[in-house]
Protein backbone atom coordinates (compact mmCIF):
# COMPACT_ATOMS: atom_id res chain seq x y z
CA UNK A 1 0.00 0.00 0.00
CA UNK A 2 1.03 3.42 -1.04
CA UNK A 3 1.76 6.19 1.65
CA UNK A 4 -0.48 9.51 1.13
CA UNK A 5 1.93 12.32 0.61
CA UNK A 6 0.31 16.28 0.77
CA UNK A 7 2.18 18.67 -1.68
CA UNK A 8 3.23 21.44 -0.12
CA UNK A 9 5.75 24.45 -0.79
CA UNK A 10 9.10 24.82 0.73
CA UNK A 11 7.82 27.85 2.35
CA UNK A 12 4.98 25.60 4.18
CA UNK A 13 7.78 22.86 5.09
CA UNK A 14 10.32 25.27 6.66
CA UNK A 15 7.12 27.27 8.60
CA UNK A 16 6.15 23.66 9.58
CA UNK A 17 10.07 22.19 10.65
CA UNK A 18 10.42 25.82 12.49
CA UNK A 19 7.08 25.29 14.47
CA UNK A 20 8.64 21.91 15.69
CA UNK A 21 12.01 23.29 16.56
CA UNK A 22 10.54 25.67 19.03
CA UNK A 23 8.08 23.33 20.86
CA UNK A 24 10.92 20.95 21.02
CA UNK A 25 13.18 24.10 22.38
CA UNK A 26 9.81 24.65 24.79
CA UNK A 27 9.82 20.92 25.90
CA UNK A 28 12.27 21.17 28.94
CA UNK A 29 10.22 23.89 30.19
CA UNK A 30 7.16 22.44 30.33
CA UNK A 31 8.92 19.24 31.97
CA UNK A 32 10.17 21.32 34.46
CA UNK A 33 7.00 22.97 35.51
CA UNK A 34 5.47 19.86 35.98
CA UNK A 35 8.11 18.07 37.84
CA UNK A 36 8.02 21.43 40.17
CA UNK A 37 4.49 21.13 40.14
CA UNK A 38 4.58 17.28 41.09
CA UNK A 39 6.59 18.13 44.57
CA UNK A 40 4.05 20.26 45.54
CA UNK A 41 2.24 17.56 47.12
CA UNK A 42 -1.21 15.99 46.74
CA UNK A 43 -2.00 15.52 43.17
CA UNK A 44 -5.68 14.78 43.66
CA UNK A 45 -6.11 18.50 44.49
CA UNK A 46 -2.83 19.95 43.07
CA UNK A 47 -4.38 22.60 40.02
CA UNK A 48 -0.55 23.53 39.31
CA UNK A 49 0.41 19.90 38.55
CA UNK A 50 -3.32 19.32 36.32
CA UNK A 51 -2.30 22.45 34.23
CA UNK A 52 1.42 22.21 33.79
CA UNK A 53 0.45 17.80 32.49
CA UNK A 54 -1.95 19.26 30.14
CA UNK A 55 0.10 22.02 28.72
CA UNK A 56 2.81 19.45 28.55
CA UNK A 57 0.52 16.69 26.56
CA UNK A 58 -0.74 19.59 24.68
CA UNK A 59 3.09 20.16 23.42
CA UNK A 60 3.27 16.34 22.47
CA UNK A 61 -0.10 15.90 20.80
CA UNK A 62 0.95 19.38 18.45
CA UNK A 63 5.22 17.59 18.16
CA UNK A 64 3.43 14.28 16.58
CA UNK A 65 1.21 16.12 14.24
CA UNK A 66 3.51 18.51 12.98
CA UNK A 67 5.98 15.74 12.59
CA UNK A 68 3.34 13.60 10.57
CA UNK A 69 2.70 16.20 8.13
CA UNK A 70 5.91 16.68 7.59
CA UNK A 71 6.22 12.65 7.13
CA UNK A 72 3.92 12.86 4.42
CA UNK A 73 4.83 16.18 3.15
CA UNK A 74 6.12 15.94 -0.53
CA UNK A 75 7.59 19.09 -1.17
CA UNK A 76 6.50 20.84 -4.64
CA UNK A 77 9.12 23.20 -7.15
CA UNK A 78 6.58 24.84 -9.31
CA UNK A 79 7.78 25.73 -12.81
CA UNK A 80 8.07 29.35 -13.71
CA UNK A 81 4.96 29.71 -16.32
CA UNK A 82 1.52 30.35 -16.92
CA UNK A 83 -0.15 27.49 -15.54
CA UNK A 84 -1.30 27.52 -12.45
CA UNK A 85 0.16 24.99 -9.86
CA UNK A 86 1.04 24.80 -6.11
CA UNK A 87 3.91 27.54 -5.20
CA UNK A 88 1.96 30.09 -7.80
CA UNK A 89 0.75 33.39 -6.84
CA UNK A 90 -2.65 34.35 -9.17
CA UNK A 91 -4.64 37.68 -9.48
CA UNK A 92 -8.42 36.65 -9.90
CA UNK A 93 -11.41 39.50 -11.66
CA UNK A 94 -14.33 37.79 -10.16
CA UNK A 95 -16.62 38.46 -13.30
CA UNK A 96 -19.85 38.61 -10.85
CA UNK A 97 -18.71 41.26 -8.45
CA UNK A 98 -16.75 43.47 -11.06
CA UNK A 99 -13.51 42.80 -8.14
CA UNK A 100 -10.01 41.37 -8.16
CA UNK A 101 -8.05 39.59 -5.78
CA UNK A 102 -4.58 37.95 -5.25
CA UNK A 103 -4.23 34.24 -3.65
CA UNK A 104 -1.20 32.35 -3.07
CA UNK A 105 -1.61 28.69 -4.29
CA UNK A 106 -0.26 26.56 -1.02
CA UNK A 107 -0.36 22.77 -0.09
CA UNK A 108 -3.25 21.88 2.91
CA UNK A 109 -1.19 22.26 5.66
CA UNK A 110 -0.18 25.61 5.02
CA UNK A 111 -3.54 27.10 4.05
CA UNK A 112 -4.76 30.15 5.87
CA UNK A 113 -7.76 32.35 4.04
CA UNK A 114 -6.90 35.36 6.50
CA UNK A 115 -3.57 36.08 4.31
CA UNK A 116 -5.23 34.74 0.63
CA UNK A 117 -3.35 31.43 0.94
CA UNK A 118 -5.81 29.09 -0.85
CA UNK A 119 -5.44 25.22 -1.19
CA UNK A 120 -5.91 22.48 -3.57
CA UNK A 121 -9.06 21.32 -1.52
CA UNK A 122 -11.03 24.89 -1.46
CA UNK A 123 -13.37 25.27 -4.39
CA UNK A 124 -11.30 27.80 -6.15
CA UNK A 125 -7.87 26.22 -5.45
CA UNK A 126 -9.61 23.35 -7.57
CA UNK A 127 -11.15 25.10 -10.15
CA UNK A 128 -8.26 27.12 -11.04
CA UNK A 129 -5.73 24.48 -11.08
CA UNK A 130 -3.56 23.85 -14.79
CA UNK A 131 -5.62 27.02 -15.93
CA UNK A 132 -3.42 29.26 -17.56
CA UNK A 133 -3.73 33.31 -17.89
CA UNK A 134 -6.55 34.71 -19.59
CA UNK A 135 -9.05 31.50 -18.85
CA UNK A 136 -12.28 31.85 -17.53
CA UNK A 137 -13.08 29.14 -14.73
CA UNK A 138 -16.36 28.37 -13.00
CA UNK A 139 -16.27 27.80 -9.24
CA UNK A 140 -18.75 25.52 -7.64
CA UNK A 141 -19.05 26.77 -4.10
CA UNK A 142 -21.10 26.03 -1.13
CA UNK A 143 -22.78 29.14 -1.68
CA UNK A 144 -23.50 28.78 -5.41
CA UNK A 145 -21.47 28.71 -8.70
CA UNK A 146 -19.53 32.06 -9.68
CA UNK A 147 -17.21 33.37 -12.95
CA UNK A 148 -13.35 34.23 -12.12
CA UNK A 149 -10.89 35.45 -15.17
CA UNK A 150 -7.11 34.85 -14.76
CA UNK A 151 -5.52 37.90 -14.90
CA UNK A 152 -2.10 36.77 -13.84
CA UNK A 153 0.08 34.22 -12.55
CA UNK A 154 3.53 34.32 -11.25
CA UNK A 155 5.46 32.49 -8.82
CA UNK A 156 5.02 33.32 -5.13
CA UNK A 157 7.62 35.43 -3.90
Amino acid sequence: MQPYFTQITQAGYDKIAGEIDALKADRPAKIAALSAARALGDLSENAEYSAAKRDLRHLESRLRFLDKQLRYAQVVTPTDDATIEIGKRVVLAFLDENDTDTFDLVGTPEADVTTNKISLASPIGAAILSHSVGDTVSVNAPNGRYQVKIITVSLTP
